[in-house]
Order: C-alpha cells, then structure tokens, then sequence
C-alpha cells in the first residue's frame, strides 16, 4: 500500500461511514471490512515507523547534548 497517513486514514472514515449506514449488502460490507482492516494496518505500521523516528532523535539529541556537556 503505498498512502500516506492522511489518506489511509480519510479512506477509513469513509468506509466506516458506509458500514455504520447499514445500506450495503453483506458481500459489500465485508468487502468494506477487509478494506479497512488493511487502512487501519498500514495507518498503525506508519504511527509506529513515525514513533520509531522519533525515539532515535530524542536519543541522538540526548546522546550529543551528553557530549556537550562533557567537553
């Protein structure tokens, strides 16, 4: 899946819009389902990879201000 956040997440609200509307077929909905199940995977894999980025700043900038203060 190549989306950024914002429209992983915008196609989410969309199809749980359409599932909380309860007009679709059954095949449809569990269509929808799938669908959003695998935007809500991809939306966690982004939330974590960003977290993941931000950790190893906080640690860069932790590790260089120790050095600083060192010198």
């Amino acid at each position: 899946m190549n989306l950024t956040y914002e429209e992983a997440y915008n196609k989410l609200e969309i199809i749980l819009e359409k599932l909380e509307s309860k007009n679709s077929s059954l095949d449809e909905s569990l269509s929808l389902y799938e669908e959003g199940i695998s935007l809500y995977k991809h939306c966690n894999k982004l939330l974590e990879n960003a977290q993941l980025k931000i950790t190893k700043f906080n640690q860069l900038g932790i590790e260089e201000e120790m050095n600083l203060r060192e010198e």
